[in-house]
């Protein structure tokens, strides 16, 4: 099934550059849809993988890494932090099953964001545990880079979460 995800996705990005002239509005699309599939996404998540609630923003990037790609998309990315405050990770994915059959991406749509999707679904998934994060690609493979590099900034500091429980 995941094959079929992966040749489904890229029939409909085929479909959006069809659609829109921009790559920014392609972008903007992939992120809104993803948004809303991980607004709905997030309690298939919770109830299948039976987790305890994430006491920082590391043990959230770390579940994000190793159970959430693992169980939607059948890979584990690798989480680096990338703020002394402790609120900016990079998930790096050394595999991306949405890019299985892509090769690259035409000269035309060298700014288009393939996987803008995965963005949108992380975002919205972190929306509905009350956790305002920023998700944009800072790697891409299709891009020539080494690695496909997606990065979360948690927009409160853990300090602000702490006092609001007080």
């Amino acid at each position: 099934s995941r094959e079929l995800f992966v040749l489904t996705y890229g029939a409909l990005v085929a479909q959006l550059c069809k659609d829109y002239e921009k790559d920014e509005d392609v972008n903007i699309c992939l992120d809104r849809m993803g948004y809303g599939i991980g607004i709905r996404l997030i309690d298939d998540f919770l109830a299948r993988s039976a987790v305890k609630k994430c006491r920082s923003y590391s043990e959230t990037a770390d579940m994000i890494a190793q159970v959430a790609f693992k169980m939607y998309l059948g890979v584990t990315a690798s989480v680096s932090c990338s703020s002394a405050a402790g609120n900016e990770f990079s998930l790096i994915l050394d595999k991306n099953p949405l890019v299985d059959f892509v090769e690259e991406l035409p000269a035309e749509r060298a700014s288009l964001c393939y996987c803008n999707l995965l963005c949108g679904v992380i975002r919205g998934a972190l929306e509905m545990v009350h956790l305002a994060a920023e998700v944009t690609f800072l790697q891409d493979r299709l891009k020539g880079d080494a690695v496909t590099e997606i990065g979360i900034t948690f927009l409160r500091k853990a300090e602000d979460r702490k006092h609001k429980r007080n």
